[in-house]
């Protein structure tokens, strides 16, 4: 990447975050971090149990993503960060300075929920997806893709339209 950069990908569970977070940071050579585990254990633990998390909950998680980011941004490190950000209010809440990208990746419920009931071995499954749905918030100032798409098609797209906004 030319200059320092921090891209956060955002987007409801089942979108793929992780997977073409990994697959971006390794395309772009730089460091990769999952959202996820910036979340306390009871976090965790009350995701795995199928209970959503309220604001009160995603308060320190998003503190500590914040820190993190800033501390990314003052060291002029790159990186990928996969992170649901769902709620206009929680993406304010996070560092937004010149070296920060927004990318949504955006599908359907019934897209998402499919994909989910074929995925294993995540805390977040397709109990949590109502709930994420209920509270999303599409941005509006964000690079939008189709996270239906191929990870291989999506991380182009993706760094095609970083190209077109340098």
């Amino acid at each position: 990447m030319a200059g320092s950069m921090i891209i956060v990908l955002m987007g409801t569970t089942g979108a793929g975050k992780t997977t073409v977070g990994r697959l971006l940071a390794e395309r772009l050579g730089c460091a990769f971090e999952d959202g996820d585990d910036f979340h306390p254990a009871s976090n965790v633990d009350k995701m795995r149990r199928g209970v959503p998390l309220d604001d009160a909950d995603r308060a320190p998680w998003l503190a500590a993503i914040d820190s993190a980011v800033r501390q990314w941004s003052s060291e002029g490190r790159d990186v990928v960060l996969a992170c649901s950000l769902l709620k206009r209010a929680y993406r304010e809440r996070i560092y937004q300075g010149a070296d920060t990208r927004l990318v949504y990746l955006r599908a359907t419920y019934d897209d998402l929920y499919r994909r989910l009931l074929a995925r294993t071995g995540h805390f977040a499954d397709e109990r949590l997806l109502a709930s994420q749905f209920a509270i999303l918030e599409e941005p509006g100032d964000a690079i939008t893709v189709d996270a239906m798409r191929s990870p291989e098609t999506i991380v182009d797209d993706i760094r095609n339209a970083l190209t077109e906004s340098a």
